[in-house]
């Protein structure tokens, strides 16, 4: 499979109801490739500062990721978060942002990579993510996953984005600011209208729903117990998702958008055990399968 991926790569510290992580590995682009590389390679552009760790380069090269498009940019910054969630952890507090690297362009896509039949555009500035897609026309398979920073500062530029697209993904309360609806289905509605042909809508510890021109799908998350970090499980659900898409040959029927999210939400459910990628760093794709029978049993409803 040909699966590229752009976004941000950056350094969060994280403040949760069970501790702390400063300085961490943290970005959508990473924890998206960290998740898609369990169904193949992925191919990552972006780029970090100057002042990136050499010890938060290890899950880098953990992972099936082709680094020939990670750029250590000199005399930039590296992006930075520091978030803090609540006693209920679907919400969160964004405690402080610097763009710095994100800001700027992208990194020059390599000659290798131009062949990618499968695009996904992690969370980041709109404009970097039209400039991956307008390298790859021939695209088989282009799906888009953004925040509410975007929608509030860019909104031309990602309505530019939304109608060059096939997919997009995002939560639900980005669905209501993008589109003005309150209900889920009237704003999945609102999303398509918009110009994609599917949207998966992100409800956090609730599931996800999908709408698609055949119909909809409405999936639960997988019942966690121990929830030590919820950061990045929005993208390692894209990334789930989208490698599912790209190893089965990027089949967008219901049926298989269907099996697409499972995937994503069995991964998304191992990354919030820990810190930053600790976890996915821990498992490997027989735990996955092992967590997505489970999960299949528990939809089950044959009976």
């Amino acid at each position: 499979m040909s699966l590229i991926v752009t976004g941000s790569i950056g350094i969060d510290t994280i403040h949760t109801p069970t501790g702390q992580a400063p300085d961490v590995l943290g970005g959508s682009a990473i924890y998206f490739a960290a998740a898609a590389s369990f169904h193949g390679p992925v191919r990552l552009v972006g780029a970090v500062g100057d002042d990136f760790p050499d010890e938060l380069e290890k899950p880098f090269h953990h992972f099936d990721i082709d680094l020939a498009g990670l750029e250590k940019r000199q005399g930039s910054k590296t992006f930075r978060w520091t978030g803090k969630y609540l006693e209920n952890m679907n919400d969160r507090e964004t405690l402080s942002v610097d763009l710095n690297v994100l800001a700027e362009d992208l990194p020059p896509v390599p000659e290798a990579f131009k062949n990618s039949e499968y695009l996904f555009l992690a969370n980041t500035h709109p404009g970097g993510q039209l400039a991956l897609l307008e390298q790859f026309p021939a695209a088989k398979l282009t799906v888009a996953d953004t925040m509410d920073l975007w929608i509030e500062t860019e909104p031309d530029l990602l309505k530019t984005l939304l109608g060059k697209i096939d997919g997009l993904v995002l939560n639900d309360s980005e669905a209501h600011l993008l589109t003005g609806e309150t209900n889920i289905v009237k704003a999945g509605e609102a999303v398509l209208a918009l110009g994609p042909k599917f949207v998966v809508i992100k409800k956090g510890e609730h599931g996800a729903f999908l709408l698609h021109a055949d119909g909809a799908v409405a999936l639960p998350a997988y019942p966690a117990k121990d929830v030590i970090d919820p950061t990045g499980a929005g993208d390692t659900f894209g990334g789930g998702m989208m490698g599912y898409l790209a190893a089965s040959g990027g089949d967008t029927s219901l049926s298989s958008l269907k099996k697409a999210m499972a995937a994503g939400t069995v991964v998304a459910s191992y990354n919030i055990e820990s810190f930053s990628l600790g976890k996915l760093m821990e498992i490997g794709k027989s735990d996955l399968e092992l967590r997505h029978s489970e999960f299949a049993a528990m939809l089950d409803v044959s009976e």
